[in-house]
């Protein structure tokens, strides 16, 4: 049987060195946080309102130090202006702890 997406039945699996991220947007937050996986998404919240791809330009100047890449390094793949979203973080040097749950796809070698 087929994954229902990209990283299966988690929030986010490994292609070689790019970690990819299912994301559940919640723009207009009170502040920037990573939140707890909710089945197949993460959830992340932002400060920044749903204007145009306002709020997931914020989220990527959000996301990028905690990954320790640039915010070039982060693809967008789906969802530009929808609060599903899916990410391709290329080469991420540090990991949030979300991501250190037992249970869940483990960095390739080299990786944190």
């Amino acid at each position: 049987m087929r994954p229902r997406n990209a990283t299966g039945d988690t929030f986010f699996a490994w292609d070689g060195e790019v970690l990819v991220v299912n994301i559940l947007g919640k723009p207009s937050a009170s502040r920037d946080a990573i939140g707890k996986p909710k089945g197949t998404q993460l959830k992340v919240s932002v400060t920044a309102a749903p204007q145009a791809g306002k709020a997931t330009d914020h989220m990527l100047r959000f996301l990028a130090p905690l990954f320790g890449v640039a915010v070039s390094d982060i693809e967008v793949v789906f969802g530009r202006e929808n609060v599903n979203k899916q990410l391709r973080i290329r080469a991420p040097k540090k990991l949030p702890a979300v991501f250190a749950q037992p249970g869940l796809p483990t960095a390739p070698a080299g990786r944190q």
